[in-house]
């Protein structure tokens, strides 16, 4: 009887080593039909529509601030420099919410929709007169802005440096992410990748700096912030047409954690006696594993 039950026990392991076995091939072909150059069209088409929002709405931002809200030059010129100065910085934000727990597809799609919201808010108080002062031609002794208005124009130009800020980081290590680097062919054509997605930005660069701004300067501010509004929002449904095709690589811990990691572990111990072999330093291969080639990071004397 015991011979039997040992028949079975190893007749069922076999059938689950199959099952999986078959559970892994599903896996893998799954994966396979993920990502490719099929989803460069919809990546391209979000970046694309989104610089030329960005590009849009910001090349002639000056001129909004001077003429439209009869902001003193000085005023205008620092208003904008310190929202550039948070558009800049907020990209440490956004890969460190990508890297960490939110994977890039989400906050793409987060930041993406931020930066919607910015510019909705902004189109709106261009267009109704109670967020904006009375028009002056003469731009002599005009009344500036409320206190209100400069306000409401603070919160759309924040949502729209948070959205960028998320944005920025991700769109193309995602679209890198998409190519099979390990296959030689493609590695040797990754350029292509590059070439078209920095040709496609300067052609939408090129778009934003003629046509909008002339409508902006010759039509009105209404149609010249409201067209980069629908170009953003373009790009939201570009980016979400495409979605079941991506190749979607979940978040592996952020550089920026562990680098702190290291300083805090590095204070704390700086008293301790370095033992003379490193395997009895401390190893995770789990968290190595992510960030290294051969699984582990190897230990060296050269920053001691």
């Amino acid at each position: 009887m015991e011979y039997l039950d040992k028949e079975n026990a190893a007749d069922v392991d076999q059938k689950q080593e199959k099952i999986e076995d078959e559970r892994k091939i599903i896996r893998k072909k799954k994966n396979k039909k993920l990502g490719g150059i099929k989803t460069m069209p919809f990546i391209l088409a979000n970046e694309i529509c989104d610089r030329f929002a960005n590009t849009g709405y910001h090349a002639n931002m000056i001129t909004y601030l001077t003429q439209e809200l009869n902001l003193p030059l000085v005023q205008a010129a620092n208003t904008l420099t310190n929202f550039d100065g948070t558009a800049n910085f907020a990209p440490l934000f956004g890969a460190l919410i990508s890297d960490y727990f939110a994977g890039q597809f989400s906050t793409i799609m987060a930041g993406s929709i931020i930066y919607e919201l910015g510019l909705i808010s902004l189109t709106i108080s261009a267009v109704l007169p109670k967020f904006h002062p009375p028009p002056c031609s003469t731009q002599e002794n005009c009344k500036e802005a409320s206190t209100l208005q400069i306000w409401v124009l603070y919160i759309c130009l924040l949502l729209t440096s948070l959205g960028s800020g998320c944005i920025r980081p991700c769109v193309v290590t995602f679209a890198a992410d998409q190519i099979d680097m390990t296959k030689s062919s493609v590695a040797a054509r990754s350029w292509n990748l590059f070439n078209w997605y920095y040709f496609s930005m300067g052609m939408a660069t090129l778009a934003a700096l003629t046509l909008v701004v002339y409508i902006q300067d010759n039509v009105g501010w209404g149609w010249g912030l409201a067209i980069p509004t629908i170009a953003m929002a373009l790009s939201i449904v570009a980016f979400l047409v495409g979605s079941p095709l991506y190749n979607r690589i979940k978040p592996r811990g952020s550089p920026l954690v562990r680098l702190a990691q290291v300083i805090v572990a590095a204070v704390r111990k700086r008293k301790e006696v370095v033992p003379a072999d490193p395997a009895l330093l401390y190893e995770n291969r789990e968290l190595d594993a992510a960030i290294s080639l051969h699984e582990r990071l190897l230990h060296t004397n050269q920053f001691k």
